[in-house]
């Protein structure tokens, strides 16, 4: 045989049908797989993406349960413990495994600096208590419980991030702040996208004269500077407003100023695909534009719009967290990440108290989780990928 030549074998095995049969099943169910099916395959194999959509499942589940998952009431005030460090988590005591627990605190207040210092007592072991009860609260204002997911020891405290300036326990209060940060998010989101939608497909579809007007109102509201025109808009808001009010002006402020850049996307897309053969074949049988619109044009880039909305959501939280951080947005008694960033204004105190800080903590962990998800879902909706 020279040394060009192959060998070839030959085998009288039968074939292997029922791995064939499985082959063709697999290949004519992605054959026949709706988009959003193909989307949902290709989101699962980004694995940043799955973690970072159940971070935020378990943001927003934390949302429902606040009151539950809270080991204190909102407006829960130990005068004892004013500005207390966290108290780190311990599960052995002297070799000895108890469980989790936390030593219990001897407060002085040192006299040369005005400073209270805070020392563990090693003898005073504060085991914690699940499932218990605790402090009273109405649960989303509806029904009285005291039902907590874990609570301090009986006569003992618990402060796993330390203590505010009227001795409010930190963690609870980042708890129920996060229900009005990703509220604010998923609201102003829900209002941008509506505006996007219905501005955008306006301006792609009829084009134009219409297109020319829409577009200038685009760049005159894009050409304001974002932080001065959210301060400016937000110090309209009367003093007098309750609460209630307050966010929902401060949700309509972040909305009415987020959908210029999805009205934009919007329109670019239906501006190409008005002229395929699908939309003009609706037309001649007598669609309305309405219909054309929705029917026809929005759904064949509406995943691509999902993926875009994910991407938004983040400057929202964001814009939030800068105006109550500034005092022009959220205010006390409304409790929301940068109204507790509010609080921690001041240098010296940071200096002295830097567990102040902690609530940016959930925010950069909220910002990058909608990133990286954004990214994901962007990269399964699109379908060179």
């Amino acid at each position: 045989m020279s040394p060009r030549q192959l060998a070839h074998f030959v085998t009288d095995e039968p074939f292997d049908t029922a791995q064939i049969e499985k082959m063709d099943a697999a290949q004519e169910r992605y054959f026949l797989a709706s988009q959003w099916q193909l989307m949902w395959w290709k989101l699962k194999r980004h694995k940043v993406a799955v973690i970072s959509a159940a971070i935020l499942l378990l943001f927003y589940g934390s949302t429902l349960l606040s009151e539950v998952l809270a080991p204190y009431n909102l407006h829960s005030r130990h005068t004892d413990y004013i500005y207390a460090p966290p108290q780190p988590l311990h599960l052995f005591h002297e070799g000895r495994f108890i469980g989790p627990f936390v030593y219990g605190w001897n407060y002085r207040l040192n006299m040369q600096n005005l400073k209270r210092e805070y020392t563990p007592n090693r003898q005073d072991v504060q085991p914690l208590r699940f499932f218990c009860r605790g402090d009273r609260y109405t649960f989303w204002g509806l029904v009285e419980s005291d039902l907590h997911v874990f609570c301090p020891a009986e006569r003992g405290q618990v402060f796993l991030l330390g203590t505010d300036r009227l001795g409010r326990d930190m963690l609870s209060r980042i708890i129920y702040g996060a229900r009005i940060s990703l509220t604010i998010g998923l609201l102003g989101l829900t209002i941008s996208f509506a505006l996007g939608l219905v501005i955008g497909g306006i301006a792609g579809y009829y084009g134009g004269l219409t297109d020319i007007v829409i577009q200038r109102i685009i760049e005159m509201f894009r050409s304001f500077p974002e932080l001065p025109l959210w301060m400016a808009l937000s110090a309209i808001l009367p003093v007098n407003w309750s609460p209630i009010l307050v966010f929902f002006g401060i949700t309509m402020i972040l909305a009415l100023l987020d959908w210029t850049s999805l009205a934009r996307a919007v329109r670019s897309k239906l501006l190409s695909l008005r002229e395929e053969d699908y939309c003009i074949a609706a037309e001649l049988m007598g669609a309305r534009p309405r219909r054309v619109i929705a029917r026809h044009l929005l759904p064949g880039f509406m995943s691509h719009m999902i993926a875009s909305a994910t991407l938004s959501i983040p400057a929202m939280v964001l814009g939030e967290t800068a105006l109550s951080f500034l005092g022009l947005g959220l205010r006390p008694p409304v409790t929301s990440w940068g109204v507790l960033l509010n609080e921690a204004q001041n240098i010296n105190v940071v200096a002295l108290y830097p567990w102040l800080m902690l609530p940016v903590l959930p925010v950069i962990i909220l910002i990058l989780a909608f990133n990286f998800f954004g990214d994901g879902l962007r990269d399964a909706a699109d379908p060179y990928k």
